[in-house]
Formats: structure tokens, sequence, C-alpha cells
């Protein structure tokens, strides 16, 4: 082969050459040095991050048989052979063509050998998380107890689809993305030694697009060297990778803040003119506002942010002029604009709307803020001045004076009348009869209405009733929570009705509420009523052919009376005062005690 790509061509070959995975180097070395290697190791992350690297780093290491320390020495035979992809073995499987039982149990059949050469035998299974699941099980097993002298390794990018059986069998080794900063080191040392001239700015671009991942970048690096030659520009990283300027989101953003309007139209036509994907330039427009609102709240955004040093002063001089809040504020309309074109055949008229709204919505004054000024306007001014109003100057002076009734006295105390209820309180709870005291106090310092009524036996009539044709299906619902037997032979009643004062509840079929006419089921049906209606009805279970009025009449004067007593409780009745309402719809029975 006359050219070797970057990618393959800088691959690291030793523990050091490995860039961004410290901890996970030291883990392995240290493990080498003290002879602590697991059997079974699993290297998952993102891609190009040096998964499988590190799996062929180590088995190497544990086939070396050269004089130093340091291994691999990638002197040896065995080393030389594993770098050269001819070691015979090492067995390096594709998990996604090779991702059956069958190949597992031809793999276990080829493992019971000793090695030809090596000291070793390694296999190693890329994207390990493509296996069938009777391969998975296939392996346990094996992995469980493996022979002396077979390492497995295993690399995948969704470590959340291998089997807990798998995992649990394994050492773990968790790849992170390689840093801003270090990618932007590595490739700036590769242009040297490719003899490349390409400015730093150039970089951080290739690195920014590459987002974590090594070999993303030595692709797009190898491309743009490919195109630029022995000099590459700014103008040509730009062009190949299908970027756009950075400088044309600063003066976006800085149009959008100031509500500059024509400039942001101007500068979204050249970008569609340009031909580029207007739904990726909304992406990478979020993600310049988001480093904007960075800069703005957090004290060291350089932590967070994958931006040079003159970017970041450049951030922090625009964000700096603007609230948190309107740039949130800007942020989440243009989040929402973006969803919208992600359904939208015409991208361009969305994001178009979302600028317009965008500036119509101008500066956002922090709460805090506001606070402050109504603070401000209390203390000065004695209270609340009205707000202005919307109506043209000629008309609002036009407005007559408004004219402030004067207030109404303040009616006298009443007089203290003999607490008649002290008999009641004293039977309840110390707790309850401690908050009734805090609230007597307040009793004398609310003003009744001149229209209320003396609350006396009658209170109970005030409750809010309901009418039995519009709201039996609620009924039905309400006794089903109940007794769903009772619901469901009340579906089969035909035209209930309310007539003086009873509820009359009429079969078609006679056989249909004979259980119902049992006494003590009218009587529960009786409480029913008089709970979800409020009204005292007498039940009448009647059918087709009745001559009499029906069966099971029941007088329920016994709930009838505990709700009088309820209503007419002290207090009930200081609940009311204080708060001024009246008595609502009041429940008895067992569920309610």
């Amino acid at each position: 082969m006359s050219y070797l790509v970057l990618a393959r061509k800088w691959r690291p070959q030793t523990f050091a050459d490995v860039v961004g995975q410290e901890s996970v180097v030291r883990t392995l070395q240290n493990g080498l040095k003290r002879n602590r290697v697991a059997h079974a190791m699993i290297f998952s992350g993102v891609r190009g991050v040096g998964k499988t690297t590190l799996a062929r780093i180590m088995a190497k290491a544990l086939n070396c048989t050269g004089a130093t320390d340091d291994k691999p020495c990638n002197v040896c035979e065995s080393c030389r052979e594993i770098t050269a992809g001819n070691a015979v073995d090492l067995h390096e499987i594709d998990g996604a063509s090779n991702r059956g039982i069958q190949e597992i149990r031809e793999l276990k059949e080829n493992i019971r050998f000793f090695p030809t050469k090596s000291r070793f035998k390694v296999i190693i299974i890329d994207e390990v998380h493509m296996l069938t699941t009777e391969a998975f099980n296939a392996l346990l097993k094996t992995l469980e107890e493996p022979p002396e002298h077979v390492y497995f390794m295993f690399a995948t990018t969704e470590l959340h689809k291998v089997p807990i059986t798998i995992l649990s069998r394994c050492q773990r080794y968790e790849l992170k993305r390689v840093s801003f900063v270090d990618l932007v080191a590595f490739f700036a040392k590769i242009a040297t030694q490719e003899q490349v001239e390409i400015s730093r700015r150039a970089i951080e671009m290739i690195a920014r697009e590459a987002d974590g991942s090594v070999r993303d970048g030595l692709s797009l690096l190898d491309q743009i060297f490919s195109f630029g030659g022995d000099r590459v520009t700014d103008e040509d990283v730009v062009q190949v990778l299908g970027l756009v300027d950075q400088q044309i989101f600063v003066h976006l953003a800085r149009s959008l803040l100031t509500a500059d309007l024509a400039q942001c139209f101007d500068l979204l036509e050249k970008i569609y003119v340009a031909g580029i994907d207007l739904k990726r330039f909304t992406t990478d427009l979020l993600a310049y506002l988001r480093a904007l609102l960075i800069c703005r709240t957090s004290p060291r955004p350089e932590a967070l942010l994958d931006v040079s040093d003159q970017e970041l002063a450049e951030l922090r001089g625009l964000s700096a002029d603007h609230s948190p809040e309107t740039l949130a504020m800007l942020f989440q309309l243009l989040f929402k604009g973006m969803t919208e074109m992600q359904y939208s055949a015409h991208p361009r008229l969305v994001l178009e709307m979302a600028f317009i709204k965008a500036v119509q919505a101008g500066q956002v004054t922090p709460a805090a803020a506001l606070l402050g000024r109504l603070d401000e306007m209390i203390k000065v001014g004695g209270g609340l001045q009205p707000l202005p109003s919307a109506l043209p100057a000629a008309k609002e002076a036009e407005k007559p004076p408004a004219v402030v009734p004067p207030k109404p006295p303040v009616p006298p105390l009443p007089e203290k009348t003999p607490d008649t209820s002290r008999e009641i309180l004293a039977v309840i709870e110390p707790e309850l009869d401690s908050k009734v005291q805090k609230l007597e106090p307040l009793v004398g310092k609310i003003a009744e209405p001149k229209n209320r009524e003396k609350k006396g036996d009658g209170a109970a009539s005030q409750t809010h009733t309901k009418d039995v044709r519009k709201n039996w299906d609620s009924f039905v619902a309400y006794v089903k929570e109940r007794k769903p037997w009772m619901a469901q032979v009340l579906k089969l009643c035909e035209n209930p009705r309310e007539e003086e004062g009873k509820l009359l509840v009429r079969f078609d079929n006679p056989s249909d509420g004979t259980l119902l006419q049992e006494p003590e089921h009218v009587k529960d049906l009786s409480v029913y009523a008089l709970d979800f209606f409020q009204k005292d009805l007498r039940v009448r279970i009647s059918s087709r052919g009745d001559k009499a009025g029906g069966h099971g009449e029941a007088v329920l004067d016994g709930p009838k009376e505990e709700r009088r007593v309820l209503a007419n409780d002290p207090l009930v009745q200081t609940a009311v005062d204080v708060f001024g309402g009246q008595v609502g719809a009041i429940r008895t029975g067992p569920r309610f005690r």
C-alpha cells in the first residue's frame, strides 16, 4: 500500500502514545508490573478514543519478551508480529459479523489448545455488544473459569447492551472523551511531523469537530492536508468541513441582542446562499449562545468550553452587556425554533420567525430588579401607582378622574356572648382544642357582611345539591368505588328519577333489582345517595309490573341528623366565620371518620 492514512499511521503502539486516557493507562501498567492482570477486560467509550488500541497494546505487553521493564518494547518478535497484524496467537474478532453461537463454539474449541509461539493467547472481540444472547450465554462458563493461557479483551461503544452476567466476569475500563486541549496539542504535533503549515485556529476548528474522538479528528486532518497541501489556511478548513465562520455567530448574536432585525436577515441570507444546512447552522448558533450564557454565569467558563483564549475573551465581552435572563430567553426561543424546523418543509421561514420573536421580546428585566423597583415605589409614593393606560394620550386626557369611594366605617366589635360550646369543646383532643383557642380571637376581628345570615339549623341547607338525572352516571361511578357489584346493578336501571323526595330506581327485568331490594342494601344505597346528591332521598326499588309504589323504602333520619349536628358544630361554625365561607358537602360513614 503506497499511502497509510493518518489514523493508522499515528495509531499508538505503546502506553505512552495513548492520548487523554491517563487513568486507564496507569491502571493497566501497574497491573502488568505487579502481575495483577485480569483474565477478562472490557473497554468502553465513544468511538475513536482508543478501546481496541489499548487491547492490542495489552496483548503486546503480555507477550513481550524484551528485556525492558517498560513493556511493550516493540522490538521483540512478538511485538513486531502483533504490530504488523501477523500474530497467530492474537485473535481479533468483529462482533458485528461473528455474532452467532456457532462462532463462539468454534472459538471455545480453539482456545483449548496452547499458543503456538507466544506466551498467551489473546482474544479481542470488537463491538462485543452485537453478540446474540445465545452467544453471550455460551461465553459465560469460559469467562468465569478460562484456561490459564487465554486472555479475553472486549471493546464496545454501548456498554449498557452487554449482559450483566458478562460484565460481572470482566474488569471494566471506561474511556472518556479526549479533551479539547489534548486534541489540539496532538494535532499540532502531527502537523509538525507531517511538515504542514497550519494555524492554531484551524487546528482548534478541527478539534472542535472531532468532538473528543482522536480517530475522527485524524480523518478530518488527513482530508484537510490533502486539500491544502503544505499550507492550510482557516478558509480551507471552513470550506472542507462545511463550517460557518465563527464571526458569523458573533455578528448574529450581537444583532439579536441589540434588536437589529435587518442585520439578522442579511446574515441568514448569506448562510442560505452558501448552501449551508440551516438545521446544522441553528445547532451551532445554539452552541454559541450556550457559550455566552456560561461566560455570563460561570466563574470558570474555560473549564466548560472548548474555545481558545481569544474566543473566550470575545465571549466575555459580548455576554457582559446582557443579563443571564436575556441570554436564556434568546436560547429558549431559538431552541423552540430548531425543534419546529425538524418537522417543517421550510426551515428558513421557521428560523426567520424565531429571529422576529427574539427581537420583539427585547431585554428581560430580572425579577429581583422588578421587586426592588416596586419597593422603591412603595417607599416614595406610599403605595402602588396605577399602571399606565394603553389608550392614546389624547383620549387618556379626556378620561374623568377616578372617584375613590370613601371607606366604609368599621362596624363595632360584637359583644361577647356566653359561649355555650364549652361543654362540647371540652371533650376535643388537647391539640385540636389549642387550635380552636387560636382561632377564637380572630372571629371578632373579621367584619360580618351585611347580608350574612345567622347560621343555625338551616346551615345544612346551604350545601350544594345535584340533579339526579344529569349526574346519574357520576353517581354510579361514586357507588362503584365503594361497592362495585351495586354499581353494576345500577347500570341496568331504567330511567332513574326523583319525585317528591324519593329516588325511584326502576328495572325493566324484575330479577335485576332483586338483590338490591334487601333492607341493608337499600340503606347503603340511601347513604350513598345522600352523600353524593346532598339530598334527603328515600330510595324506592321497583320493576315493571309492580302494583305498589315499589320496595325497599328507607328513611335515614340518623344520617340526616348526623349531618345537621356536624354543620352546626361550634368548630365548624368558627372556621366558617374566620374564613368567610359556607358549609359544603358533608360526607359521613366509616370512610370519613
